[in-house]
């Protein structure tokens, strides 16, 4: 059987904020490993440095020193332009607030990843968010704006957007077991011990160190779960 392919690679990462004069060491010498179909919890009280390493993780900011290496790919030499494309390119993002463009339909809002890949033409776009949208459920709601959805379906609609442009990682700041029991690569933020649970590794962060770096025993089955649960008619 051949070895898991690693996604993530980070060596000796850095990060520090200066405010006025002070330093603020937020990320202290981080080294990391994420291989391809984990699902991977990082943890940590507020000002443990787990945010920030997203941040870094999603591309959305640059450590001080070290390296960041995403699916083969350096991220340190890398201009704003060429950060953008692989954001667009390699990662998919889930975050709590869905950040859902208010006036546009589902359907556009899951095709706005694929507008910076200039490899998709309109057509072929048009056909991939929509067949993002039927995978999770949401083939009758795609014309439908935000405000028409619920919490849910809005949910649902960031998942397909988060999958649309088919990433090698997804970062996300909540559960979402689904995906990854679909083989996809994830890392999520949480505080909640209960939540990381289904995840297949949990990385504690404390004052900007790794001090836990654990494989879970006993994981939890997200969709075991959901298909454990009493429906209506059970009442």
């Amino acid at each position: 059987m051949s070895e898991q392919k690693t996604i993530i690679e980070v060596k000796n990462l850095k990060k520090e904020y200066d405010l006025g004069e002070v330093k603020v060491h937020a990320l202290r010498g981080i080294n990391l490993q994420i291989k391809e179909g984990e699902f991977v919890a990082i943890m940590g009280v507020s000002g443990s440095g787990k945010s920030t390493m997203l941040n870094i993780l999603g591309c959305l900011d640059r450590p001080t020193s070290g390296e960041y290496i995403i699916d083969g790919v350096p991220m340190n030499n890398l201009n704003k332009n060429e950060l953008a494309g692989l954001r667009n390119t390699k990662l998919g993002f889930v975050f709590q607030s869905y950040n859902l463009l208010s006036r546009t339909s589902a359907l556009e809002n899951v095709e706005l990843p694929l507008y910076y890949n200039p490899k998709i033409k309109a057509k072929e776009r048009r056909e991939k968010a929509i067949a993002a949208l039927v995978a999770v459920g949401l083939a009758d709601r795609m014309h439908h704006m935000p405000n028409q959805l619920s919490g849910g379906q809005q949910q649902r609609v960031a998942i397909a957007r988060s999958l649309v442009n088919d990433p090698v990682l997804i970062l996300a700041d909540e559960a979402t077991g689904k995906l990854n029991e679909e083989g996809k690569t994830i890392v999520f933020v949480t505080h909640e011990p209960d939540i990381a649970r289904f995840t297949s590794r949990q990385v504690i962060f404390r004052d900007g160190h790794v001090i836990s770096n654990e494989l879970v025993k006993d994981r939890l089955s997200a969709a075991k779960m959901l298909a454990e649960l009493p429906t209506e008619e059970d009442y």
